[in-house]
């Protein structure tokens, strides 16, 4: 490289005699430079391709990531060492596991503790990648010194925080890998002392388990009886229940309050408080409709606090988790009806939680309550939604109901004549596409067709929204304007 850049130089400006005497040296010093030249233009071509690549297609990136990381998974968990079951694994369960993994869904045709521990590590390994997912993407892309140019123009990593809180795509990289192993540390912590009190054995590997699972959102438990047991232990639920909504409450939110709390920001911002606010009244409002729903079919005979905390347990693990401590179902329509919307709607934005966030819902409530100005901005809460907000919200919400429609529909004509109810198959279908994991007992029971089917959901669900948020650029376009057209509404 020392010979090569001043015989570039040299190259580049011939009529510059001092430069033609550096290109003399340089043709002196590497007597074979045409192979030099070549190979040098060989390597810019390389450095601009990755660079447009990287700054144009970061979505197909992450599309092709993602696809790897199951492919390999599934391969993983195949090898001898990792299932102990009586009967071999099929490639379509390990697929299937894997791509739960990976997309943070948690539903499984076959039961996890059936892995070895080998087995349980692979999946632990999925989860915390698959979690991260354009975040660990773009860890990769810091490690490539091609690619470190490129990464910072990736829109897709700067999604996960507000330009007024960071703007660095490396710098969020390592934040959140701070934030998640932290938050994920003092989970394995209290839950360790927890599951040693409960008698549980190989206490330490437990907990990491749930606590990975817990936090990125998956619903995976390695336990044989899941939850259940624990379902009179207000201790290790509370600690379930923090560490899900520290996942699901989004990364910017968890660095502005911690920056509050630190005295070294005086408010939350906008985007903050709206998230808070939702998810309190999501949460709080659901527990509140399952406490009565409940009341004479689930939560039959349980003492007001235990039915408070089952209610409570069910509003948080149904915005993305997906852990249960009542079999769903026991539950009354209402409460599947509720729990589905719950499952659709998710966690916030930037987090590890699924479903189409609480933000969008929020963009859908404000308009349907208010009118737009002459501009089609909205005002509320003494701010202003642009109409470019108001339109991105919107029409991602639109094109997250027809894919799930889509995928109901399919899932509908290849299992509905399995003898499985409608209300079972709906179930199933948003639980993968909010990438959920709650279950009605018919995954393992599902056609190949059917597995397929869900696999694709909830890679829709963990890959295709995010994509959708973070559409690609746009190239320049001519100002056209073309006449307006009236149509009737009713």
């Amino acid at each position: 490289m020392v010979i090569v850049r001043p015989l570039f130089s040299a190259l580049g400006r011939r009529r510059s005699l001092k430069n033609y005497r550096a290109f003399l040296g340089a043709r002196k010093a590497c007597p074979r430079y045409r192979d030099c030249v070549s190979l040098s233009t060989e390597s810019m071509k390389i450095d601009k391709a990755l660079k447009v690549l990287l700054r144009k297609s970061d979505t197909f990136l992450l599309l092709a990531f993602f696809s790897l990381l199951i492919g390999v998974g599934s391969l993983l968990l195949m090898l001898p060492w990792s299932w102990a079951g009586s009967a071999p694994l099929r490639w379509i369960d390990a697929l299937f596991t894997a791509a739960s993994a990976a997309c943070v869904t948690g539903l499984s045709t076959v039961a996890i503790t059936n892995f070895t521990k080998t087995g349980q590590i692979i999946i632990i390994m999925l989860m915390q990648i698959g979690a991260f997912g354009i975040i660990s993407f773009g860890s990769l892309l810091v490690s490539i010194p091609r690619a470190q140019g490129a990464l910072n123009r990736l829109n897709t990593i700067k999604g996960f925080y507000l330009d007024g809180v960071e703007y660095r795509p490396r710098k969020i990289v390592w934040s959140i890998m701070l934030f998640t192993f932290s938050i994920e540390g003092t989970g394995i912590l209290f839950l360790s002392l927890l599951f040693v009190q409960a008698g549980v054995e190989d206490w330490l590997f437990n907990a990491f388990f749930h606590a990975v699972s817990c936090f990125c959102h998956v619903g995976f438990s390695n336990l044989p009886n899941a939850l259940m047991p624990f379902a009179y232990n207000p201790a290790v639920l509370t600690v379930i229940m923090l560490l899900t909504i520290g996942g699901g409450i989004g990364f910017v939110v968890l660095h502005e309050v911690l920056l509050v709390l630190r005295k070294k920001r005086k408010r939350l911002s906008y985007h903050s408080k709206i998230v808070l606010i939702m998810t309190a009244v999501l949460t709080g409002g659901a527990a509140l409709f399952f406490l009565i729903a409940e009341a004479k079919q689930a939560y039959k005979g349980m003492d007001p606090f235990h039915a408070f905390l089952c209610a409570l347990f069910q509003s948080v693990n149904t915005r993305s988790s997906g852990l249960e401590i009542v079999p769903q179902a026991l539950l009354t329509q209402a409460s599947k009806l509720l729990s589905s919307l719950r499952m659709f709607i998710g966690g916030a934005p930037g987090s590890f939680a699924g479903g189409i966030r609480v933000t969008p819902l929020f963009v859908i409530c404000v308009v349907m309550v208010k009118e737009p100005d002459i501009y089609g901005d909205i005002k509320i809460f003494h701010h202003r939604l642009s109409a470019e907000t108001l339109n991105k919200g919107v029409v991602y919400v639109l094109k997250s109901i027809a894919l799930f429609v889509l995928i109901v529909a399919a899932l509908m004509i290849s299992d509905g004549t399995r003898g499985f109810s409608a209300t079972a198959l709906f179930y199933e279908s948003i639980s993968a596409f909010g990438n959920v994991g709650l279950s009605m007992g018919i995954t393992a029971d599902l056609s190949n067709a059917g597995k397929w089917i869900l696999i694709a959901a909830m890679f829709m669900g963990r890959v295709a929204l995010f994509v959708l948020a973070f559409p690609a650029l746009k190239r320049g376009s001519h100002s056209i304007t073309y006449p307006q057209v009236s149509l009737l509404m009713e």
